[in-house]
This record gives C-alpha cells, sequence and structure tokens, in this order.
C-alpha cells in the first residue's frame, strides 16, 4: 500500500496519494486525523487497486486508517504507528 507525497511550492500542503493493492476488495476509503475520520472513497483503478489523492497541511504527524470492505486495516509502509485507545489498536501514522 504505497503512499506517495508530493510537496507544494504554492501552499504549506502535501499532496499525498494512497493507494491500495488489494484486488479482491470491492471498496477502499481512507481517514484519519487529516480530516476528522470522514472516509474518503478511493477510486477503483482496471488493474484492481484503489487510488487517491488529498492535500493534507504539513509539518504535523497524522492517524489514520483504511476502511477496506468496512474493515479497518492499517498501512503496513505507514511512517509509523502509534497506539490509539479509543479504536484500542495501533493506528497508521503519516508524517509531512
Amino acid at each position: 500500500m504505497p503512499i506517495t507525497k508530493q510537496f507544494l511550492k504554492s501552499k504549506p500542503e502535501c499532496k499525498v496519494t494512497f493507494t491500495v493493492l488489494d484486488t479482491d476488495a470491492s471498496s477502499v476509503a481512507v481517514a484519519g486525523d487529516f480530516n476528522k475520520w470522514e472516509k474518503v472513497e478511493l477510486k477503483k483503478l482496471k488493474n484492481g487497486s484503489f487510488k487517491g489523492a488529498l492535500n493534507i497541511p504539513v509539518d504535523a504527524s497524522y492517524e489514520f486508517k483504511y476502511a477496506v470492505d468496512g474493515q479497518w486495516m492499517n498501512d503496513p509502509e505507514a511512517d509509523s504507528y502509534q497506539w490509539n485507545d479509543f479504536a484500542g489498536a495501533d493506528n497508521s501514522v503519516l508524517s509531512v
């Protein structure tokens, strides 16, 4: 599940592209601190992967997870992981 970061010169934001390579899934969304945990659906591509981009404010770290067919999952390539008492589990961390 690669994440790519493109820092914008015109604003203090980073264009973060989330890619999930789960070809068996029918839907994938991403949610985290950066969007008040509102799920944003990723687009399914012809190769079966899912992809979407968000502009996220820089100089911070954000907890996030994917919702794959309704099941919360971490990104194995996240920058780090953080225990979350509310979830009772680790969350992926994105640092920009």
